[in-house]
């Protein structure tokens, strides 16, 4: 699994059995009149008296502000970096006091001098090819003491015998890294092919999401060993090893940090300031400048949020990152527990309990407008308020703050996405012209059309472009707005970006390119409520003005776009984009299967070969575990990149759900302890996600058995599920725990999440921590799982796709829904304690392992060791080993 998803929640929106109601700023503020049909104002603390008429005036000149851009004279009373002087531009004035050669903050005016050179200088790079490397950065094990000697000679006869056929070879690891050497060059080739016709190889980055720098030193005496499988690597796969770096540094000192930012707090007059994991977009996963929280804090987890106040600084996670967060946090953090006995929910309640009569800061960008909204309304009966410094506070004290990414865009075929920009946009303009008008109070009757929708998360934007992107690790995503109206489509995107090819593609579906950060003066200046879209909207025969026209977001939207927008001109829905995505289209559907065919055969491959060297007395360390399976992926010319850092756990690492390797620090994988490997790929038509666990030793303890086969016993049930239409997954999660709960054991993370089609690994509004109804053609992984601190944890996760099935008896008609199994992976059995199993668990286990066989021999023909491992797995009673003292017998 990509890393778990996170706990259920206790509540979602729209998704109660009330209703559905439209909101036009904050509930608070305004209710619907059934009676009436119409809007009507109620005495609230409105979020727009904040604004009053400056929501035409706000100003944003840059998405992010860079230290050293930023005049100390002007930002600081003393001259120096301490305290804040700044000319305030949100009250309505015509004219910002701000100096315009730094800008404003978020962003419209013009580019800095600095920021267009640099952006010309990346575009002729990533047109001349030299701005990105045609490899993948690989995970990378740890240095030995044996190989620091040898490495030169090794290269060398590697290098030599690169040039054989594979038929010369002598070995079979010198075959596997032939093969894996070739299919590299033909990879390249075909990465030059696509590039020439826009379709340029997405690359997910390193361990940490970054090209590798430079050789790091040998390990200390202490932890080198002798005996490792360096020498089956050659070619570009060594270099890979040898030159990936660990951009984690270690726990870091944060109190200078902090103090600089507490002396910015003080010139607002703030008593605590929020720093959100999310980027602007609301992402899940953000790109290097984006990283704002793990700056200010050290931590690298992908979820949390960083409140700070002057005297202390906390960090509030739920129970994946716990164990991560303990070990990261330097002595200026506290660590507050999300969702533990007797602990907040999440941070929002917990700054809601202690927010009593203070001021809270935050960048509205970087927070959605269904969690603000919630905020507001919960510090606001207690005499708290936010406030919105109009620069990020934490921009203003990172110094080395990385660049924005500059990657060049390229399309997704419709060969691959099944349905092009024309239809998506039709069916998106066709949901909007449903969306009835509304009436409000203080409109004089004027009726509020829904004139456009605007579309801020990326993989949305991705999706309905059919384009890709390499701005996120990981992601195939690209930073951008698109706004969709009745009569005109805009995307909002550094030019820089965008090569010939894709322009004119654009182009031929009359999409209009603007400047990403035009977006704000396009909002600003209603231009949106311009045009045609007048004479469209006239259609409904009623008299409009501009102020008649509203913009629908999603609840997840940033703050910032509701704020300059204000509640006469926003109208707050579920996004139906979401929906659409959600839904799979045949070709995506049957783009899955391939795709996880591939990655399986991968997996196999990969399995079989570390079984192999660990039975043959190597010591293998979870670092290099993880860089094998990504070479055996990139043998195939598909292969895009991973989908998320691989989780390559071994014994107590594998307790801690979201454990990734670092090269340093990996431990070697106990062949008496159960191994978690969570991996998949990103290919083409495609996103992958399987975690398989399991043990190399013989003998496994009682307690590694019983754990194992209550994970599988709620695998299973999930994955034999039948049930009507209109069932959420929520509805569903308890099947995947009963058998655990009956030890009294459990796990804290969601049982599973939606995926995408070469887009992210958690997708979707449906999961089995959701109320939304799973309908058919989503696809969702099924992972339950058990983790002993300190100890081990186990996980087995497959993907499957929800269809139509037919049952005896046809109840209500034809509603009934099931899972077919995408992942074709094997279910080890060796750690499965056979008594515990009903005859239709065996037989379900039995009928899993063979069809992978079944479907991947053939695939695996001249992969001789592999082929045998994958018939061992199939056929249990080819090297039966005993799980808690007790044989396996199938029959």
């Amino acid at each position: 699994m990509a890393p778990p998803p996170p706990p259920p929640p206790i509540c979602l929106p729209f998704l109660s059995s009330k209703p559905k109601r439209r909101l036009s700023w904050t509930s608070s503020e305004f209710s619907h009149d059934t009676r009436r049909e119409q809007l009507i104002r109620r005495p609230s603390y409105s979020a727009s008296s904040t604004m009053g008429s400056s929501a035409d005036n706000l100003t944003f000149v840059t998405d992010t502000e860079q230290y050293e851009d930023i005049p100390a004279s002007d930002y600081y009373p003393d001259g120096k970096r301490g305290g804040l002087k700044r000319g305030n531009t949100m009250t309505g004035t015509k004219k910002s006091t701000v100096s315009s050669k730094w800008g404003y903050g978020w962003g419209i005016g013009k580019q800095k001098g600095k920021e267009i050179e640099a952006e010309l200088d990346m575009a002729q790079h990533s047109r001349d090819g030299s701005a990105f490397s045609k490899d993948l950065p690989l995970y990378q094990p740890p240095q030995r003491s044996n190989s620091q000697s040898t490495q030169a000679s090794k290269m060398s006869s590697n290098s030599k015998r690169s040039a054989r056929t594979q038929e010369s070879a002598r070995t079979q690891d010198t075959q596997d890294t032939e093969r894996t050497k070739t299919s590299h060059h033909s990879q390249g080739s075909q990465h030059s092919h696509q590039s020439q016709q826009s379709q340029q190889s997405y690359q997910s980055g390193g361990t940490n999401g970054e090209p590798p720098k430079h050789i790091p030193p040998p390990r200390s005496q202490h932890q080198r060993v002798s005996n490792d499988s360096a020498s089956t690597l050659i070619g570009s796969a060594l270099e890979r090893k040898l030159n990936d770096v660990d951009s984690y540094k270690g726990k870091i000192d944060t109190g200078e940090r902090l103090e600089e930012l507490r002396k910015l707090m003080r010139s607002h007059s703030l008593d605590y300031y929020v720093i959100p994991t999310e980027d602007a977009h609301q992402s899940e996963y953000v790109g290097d400048s984006d990283k704002r929280r793990e700056f200010i804090s050290g931590f690298t987890g992908s979820s949390g949020q960083a409140i700070v106040t002057m005297q202390s600084a906390y960090l509030v996670t739920d129970s994946r990152y716990w164990l991560q967060a303990k070990e990261q946090l330097d002595p200026n953090w506290h660590l507050v527990s999300a969702g533990s006995v007797g602990g907040p929910k999440d941070w929002i309640e917990w700054l809601s309990d202690r927010a009593k009569g203070v001021k809270i800061g935050l960048d509205a960008r970087m927070i959605s407008y269904e969690k603000a909204t919630t905020l507001k309304s919960k510090i606001e009966p207690h005499g708290s308020k936010l406030h919105y410094p109009p620069q990020n506070l934490v921009d203003l004290v990172w110094k080395d703050k990385p660049p924005k990414s500059k990657s060049t865009i390229f399309t997704q075929s419709v060969e691959y996405a099944g349905r092009d920009i024309k239809y998506k946009i039709s069916k998106l303009r066709e949901w909007l012209q449903d969306q009835p008008p509304s009436v409000v109070a203080y409109s004089k009757g004027t009726p509020q059309v829904q004139a456009g929708v605007l579309i801020t998360a990326l993989d949305e934007i991705a999706y309905m472009l059919n384009l890709r992107g390499s701005d996120i690790p990981y992601n195939p995503l690209f930073h951008a707005y698109l706004y969709v109206g009745l009569d005109r489509t805009i995307v909002f995107v550094d030019k820089v970006k965008i090569m010939d090819d894709v322009a004119e593609y654009l182009r031929s579906f009359d999409i209009e390119q603007r400047e990403y950060m035009d977006v704000w003066p396009f909002l600003r200046k209603r231009e949106w409520g311009e045009g045609k879209v007048r004479s469209l909207i006239s259609l409904t025969k009623h008299f409009l003005t501009s102020w008649g026209l509203k913009v629908v977001l999603s609840p997840s939207s940033p703050y910032a776009v509701a704020l300059m927008l204000t509640h006469f001109r926003v109208t707050i829905l579920p996004s139906h984009v979401e929906t659409m995505l959600s839904v799979k289209n045949e070709t995506e559907i049957d783009g899955l299967r391939r795709a996880y065919m591939r990655d399986a055969v991968a997996f196999v491959r990969f399995l079989a070969w570390l079984e192999g060297k660990l039975n043959d007395g190597y010591d293998i360390t979870e670092y290099e575990a993880g860089l094998r399976i990504t070479e055996y992926r990139r043998k195939h010319r598909f292969f895009q990149g991973l989908a998320y850092k691989n989780i390559s756990a071994s014994g107590p690492n594998a307790a801690l759900p979201h454990y990734q390797p670092r090269k340093a620090t990996a431990l070697m994988i106990d062949r008496n302890k159960p191994y978690l490997m969570d991996s998949g790929g990103q290919w083409i038509d495609g996103t992958c996600d399987t975690t398989r666990t399991l043990l190399f030793g013989i003998n496994p303890k009682e307690d590694y058995c019983e754990a194992y086969t209550r994970v599988l016993q709620g695998h299973i049930a999930i994955d034999t599920a039948i049930f009507p239409e209109g069932t959420s997954g929520e509805q569903l999660d308890v099947l995947a725990r009963k058998a655990l709960w009956k030890d009294g054991l459990n796990y804290m993370h969601g049982t599973g999440h939606g995926f995408g089609s070469f887009l992210t690994v958690h997708e979707g509004q449906h999961s089995f921590s959701s109320r939304v109804p799973l309908k058919q053609g989503n696809v969702i992984t099924n992972e339950p799982g058990y983790y002993a601190e300190g100890n081990f944890g186990m996980r087995i996760e497959s993907a499957l796709l929800v269809k139509r099935v037919k049952t005896k008896h046809s109840f209500n008609g034809n509603i009934w829904l099931g899972f077919e199994r995408l992942t074709c992976v094997p279910i080890q059995t060796k750690l499965i304690k056979e008594n515990m199993l009903t005859k239709e668990e065996k037989q379900w286990i039995k009928d899993h392992n063979q069809k992978c066989y079944e479907r991947l021999a053939p695939l695996l023909k001249e992969d001789k060791r592999a082929l045998k491992w994958l018939e061992k797995e199939a056929k249990p009673r080819i090297g039966i080993a005993k799980a808690g003292g007790i044989p396996i017998e199938w029959d």
